[in-house]
């Protein structure tokens, strides 16, 4: 019978009653969706769920224009062990007709689950316990500080435990094969079936106790009939022990020349894979460094001025507005600007910027970041979510539980793993049995199988790699916002910059200052003078060109838009602006200043012409200056076999200039927003555009791998792939070659996960013995799966130093 769900989701696109009826359209030809009811006063569609989803909506309403406002539950996993946990976890929230999308990290030990907001995260979490993963909803704004420390010291407690419990047995099993003196002094101090019965006690304490997670997890998957990497250790373990039992307790039931017990195999199983997982534990602690890091950056409390007096409290208490007073070495608490003082920032630790940033009044500061020598005071503008930081720390996070499509198959693929392995050892068994030398090499052999088997190298050869790759991006000022750019920037041919704003500082400043009769000094102050209450952007790079000259008040300015303006400085009559302006005052152009102006256009330049008392006396060439890493990422991408494109909407004479001091040939300029959609179609799915205006932001939705100047509009990072948050464009160079050490570490983990299963099962089934060839013991199959699972964390550590 097919469960009916109520759905009721706010569509904030919703404006009208036009709208409502195109949403009602279309959602009432879904299959599965009754009843459906647009409201176009609150906003809201309700409808009837019967065999329909809630994924199925959303991408109905995504089509249609209105995309729906859905609720966000990040869920904090515990006895995820391999990927066929996490995939059956997702599986069994994205089965849920309310739920339209979930990831589940195995190497973060963490779900996010995007779901109808009439749904509860207690209910999800309760998905998660029914299914034997227990689950606790994640609260906060940012992820846990170190979510496996405690995972880590469990494991560590119950792997030292098992480790005592099982040393008599190893020593009383092996000890007497090696030494035959211990052999024959225990059999001389107690009978055979006292000493097995001893070995039995301790290892029945290992299964138990520490190894009671295995039997409690892998069991209740067989039940369910989907069996994962608990169940392996579990069938592998409890049979050896359960076979020893019947040798120790009842011989009788067994045949005399198979009467022998495997306690230890059992108790040193359980051991080395809880060592392991310690290790691994351990090893995912480290790759979680970065965002601790990150989150690390924010202090706890700061000083508040209240009525010019000084007083700490909690950051938590701050509100925007609050003026704080920032001490030498101190880190700025929140986001803010400053108010009073001069001083510089150390920002490395966000934007991988080596360099102290200058900061003055009006200038922006970040939390997390560094102050210098100088005491400064800043307003608070953000706090909490709202911040730089805690922007940055949830992007992160957010790329660290992304799914790369490479991990489809790895699901899939691992889906099938654990029943394959039970089928083999199953074979194995009778294999065996029917032609091998008794039931307990029979059991041996099945057991063999079963501990080699190693799902969870699998499961984590992608995850863990991009929690390493992301959080070092974070350290080297690139966020990935949506993980897949991880392996898409790892496939790029040609990268397409903006110029403005991209390859350019965004800001004109004054090149040059050509004299005919006058100073330069002069020049500056009159020009400044005349534009001080302008606010075209050619005027502030001219008053930041005179700063520190003294400036006349200004009287009589007439702006000639398109032209530029007139004025009376200290009684003389200024003009300024460009030919045009000079022509309608019938003022006569200087030759030499008009020969070198036109010279500096031909490098990209605008000339602003001044005259004074009716005589052209100056022209000042502005141009926006490139970034001086400008040049040397390019040099870097073409080094890295990459295409390098610009697409401009300036004018083609300015582009050609820049692009060619900065070495790129292929340019294209004067384009609208829809020209860079159609070239960045033309250069296809493996382009990468940079950008940072708004103009920019249909390009950056549009390209293969969009990536967005951190300094840029928020319109244009939303809609990009990645964000640069110092605006140095070498960042894409650090980019790709990141981009490409992590899929190269992908390619490792899957090799040696597979390559192991692949070469080791066959060998534990015996496929080698009638050949001369050796078989894997239990022992150490444990040990060889505890060890593939290190390896496949540790190769994805090495990430913490690329690019």
């Amino acid at each position: 019978m097919t469960t009916t769900h109520h759905l009721d989701l706010p569509v904030p696109g919703i404006n009208c009653a036009g709208c409502a009826g195109r949403v009602t359209r279309a959602l009432t030809p879904l299959p599965g969706i009754e009843g459906v009811a647009v409201n176009p006063a609150t906003r809201r569609a309700s409808m009837r769920l019967r065999g329909g989803s809630l994924d199925d909506v959303r991408r109905a309403l995504d089509d249609a224009g209105y995309p729906p406002d859905l609720s966000e539950t990040r869920l904090a996993l515990s006895g995820l062990s391999c990927a066929a946990c996490a995939g059956r976890v997702r599986r069994a929230l994205t089965d849920h007709p309310l739920v339209a999308e979930a990831e589940v990290n195995l190497a973060s030990h963490q779900a996010r689950i995007t779901h109808a907001p009439g749904l509860a995260p207690t209910d999800l979490a309760r998905i998660c316990d029914d299914l034997g993963y227990p689950a606790r909803v994640a609260g906060g704004d940012a992820p846990a500080a170190d979510p496996d420390r405690d995972e880590a010291r469990t494991l560590r407690r119950a792997a030292i435990t098992a480790a005592l419990l099982t040393l008599p047995v190893f020593a009383i099993e092996m000890g007497g094969h090696a030494v035959p003196a211990l052999h024959h002094w225990l059999h001389g101090l107690m009978p055979m079936r006292a000493i097995w019965a001893v070995q039995m006690v301790l290892t029945l304490a290992v299964l138990a106790g520490p190894g009671r997670r295995f039997f409690r997890t892998g069991l209740a998957a067989l039940r369910r009939g989907a069996p994962e990497m608990n169940s392996l250790v579990a069938l592998g373990a409890g049979a050896a022990f359960v076979f020893s039992a019947v040798v120790t307790i009842a011989p009788g039931l067994v045949p005399p020349a198979s009467r022998h017990v495997w306690f230890e195999a059992a108790a040193v199983i359980v051991t080395l894979i809880l060592t392991g997982r310690w290790l691994e534990a351990r090893a995912r602690g480290q790759a979680g460094a970065a965002i601790r890091a990150l989150v690390a950056l924010a202090p706890d409390h700061a000083t508040r001025l209240r009525d010019g007096r000084p007083e700490r409290v909690a950051v938590a208490d701050l509100r925007p507005g609050d003026d704080l007073l920032l001490q030498p070495g101190d880190r700025v608490a929140l986001d803010g600007i400053v108010t009073e003082g001069q001083g510089h920032l150390d920002e490395s630790m966000l934007t991988g910027e080596p360099l102290p940033v200058a900061k003055s009044p009006g200038d922006r500061v970040t939390g997390g970041t560094v102050n210098g020598m100088t005491a400064l005071s800043y307003r608070v503008t953000a706090v909490g979510r709202d911040t730089v930081l805690a922007r940055i720390v949830a992007m992160v996070d957010r790329a660290q539980a992304a799914r790369l499509p490479v991990q489809d198959l790895v699901d899939r693929i691992t889906r099938v793993f654990v029943p394959v392995v039970i089928g083999l050892a199953a074979v194995t068994f009778l294999a065996w049995l029917a032609f091998g030398p008794g039931l307990a090499h029979a059991v041996v052999a099945a057991v063999s199988v079963l501990i080699i088997a190693c799902p969870c190298a699998m499961g984590l050869a992608v995850p863990v790699s991009i929690m390493v790759g992301s959080g070092r991006g974070a350290q080297l000022g690139l966020l990935f916002r949506r993980g897949e750019a991880l392996q898409r920037l790892a496939r790029a041919r040609v990268v397409a910059f903006d110029k403005t704003g991209t390859l350019t500082v965004g800001r004109p400043r004054v090149t040059a200052v050509h004299l005919a009769g006058t100073t330069r000094e002069a020049a500056l102050r009159l020009a400044a003078a005349a534009e001080a209450r302008s606010e075209h952007p050619l005027a502030a790079a001219i008053l930041a060109e005179a700063e520190g000259l003294p400036l006349p008040e200004a009287q009589d300015v007439t702006a000639r838009p398109g032209r530029g303006l007139t004025a009376r400085v200290e009684g003389r009559s200024v003009t300024i602006g460009n030919l045009e302006a000079l022509a309608d005052a019938g003022i006569a152009p200087d030759p030499d200043l008009i020969a070198r102006a036109r010279a500096d256009a031909d490098q990209g330049a605008t000339a602003v012409h001044l005259a004074v008392d009716g005589r052209h006396c100056a022209s000042l060439s502005l141009a926006d200056p490139e970034r001086p890493e400008a040049a040397g990422a390019v040099a870097r991408l073409r080094a890295m076999g990459l295409g390098v494109a610009m697409l401009s909407g300036d004018q083609p004479a300015t582009a050609r200039a820049v692009g060619d001091r900065l070495g790129i040939a292929d340019i294209q300029a004067g384009l609208t927003p829809a020209d860079k959609l159609d070239r960045l179609r033309a250069l296809g799915p493996d382009s990468v555009f940079v950008g940072d205006g708004i103009n920019d932001a249909p390009a950056l939705a549009a390209a293969g791998t969009g990536i967005a100047i951190g300094t840029g509009t928020d319109v244009a990072i939303e809609s990009a792939d990645a964000v640069l948050i110092s605006g140095d464009p070498a960042g894409v160079a650090r980019a790709v070659a990141l981009s490409r050490a992590v899929m190269r570490t992908i390619r490792q983990n899957l090799f040696w996960a597979f390559a192991y299963n692949i070469a080791l099962i066959p060998v534990a089934m015996g496929a080698l013995v009638p050949f001369g060839g050796p078989q894997l013991s239990p022992m150490l199959g444990a040990g060889a799966m505890a060890l593939s699972s290190v390896f496949v964390v540790g190769n994805a550590l090495r990430l913490r130093t690329a690019a």
